[in-house]
């Protein structure tokens, strides 16, 4: 008899979810270097720990659904707060973060995510979507303007009963 691994442990052998995993404790590690004392740096670090947490929980979010639209809005996110997360090193420098050579080791680790990155979303079924009307989520072809098929299914609600 075969038996079929979780959805959430399917998700967390994903390279690009162990990247992440690899990433958010190294940035924790890095970040708890910061002087409680220093009210800026504080706020960068809970900045990055949001960003690298971010990295995570999208990749699971976009893997509990199967619409492409929701997976490529995910997609967004991750890539913003990988941008954010590579750009914090400056933000480290300039309110003078004594240990910032430290995360240079992040943004090559980003570097190795950024790929893993680009064969995951390339790995999104491109057929199962519903169309975004708004046009940015829309896989290659469809536009937000396209005709939905799905709107000629005929709706009638005293065909359901929903008294129960």
């Amino acid at each position: 008899m075969r038996t079929t691994m979780p959805r959430d442990k399917q998700t967390e052998n994903l390279p690009i979810f162990k990247k992440a995993e690899e990433i958010y404790e190294l940035v924790s590690k890095i970040v708890d270097l910061i002087p409680e004392d220093n009210k800026e740096l504080q706020t960068v670090k809970k900045e990055i720990l949001n960003d690298a947490l971010l990295l995570m929980v999208k990749v699971a979010g976009a893997e509990a659904g199967e619409l492409y639209d929701i997976k490529m809005e995910a997609a967004t996110i991750i890539r913003k707060a990988a941008h954010n997360l590579i750009i914090q090193y400056h933000a480290l420098e300039m309110f003078g973060f004594e240990e910032v050579e430290y995360y240079k080791i992040v943004r090559d680790l980003v570097e190795e995510y950024r790929l893993l990155f680009i064969d995951w979303v390339n790995s999104f079924d491109k057929q199962n979507y519903v169309i975004d009307r708004w046009g940015l989520f829309n896989p290659p072809g469809v536009g937000p303007f396209d005709f939905d098929p799905d709107d000629d299914i005929p709706f009638n609600p005293d065909d359901f009963n929903f008294d129960d």
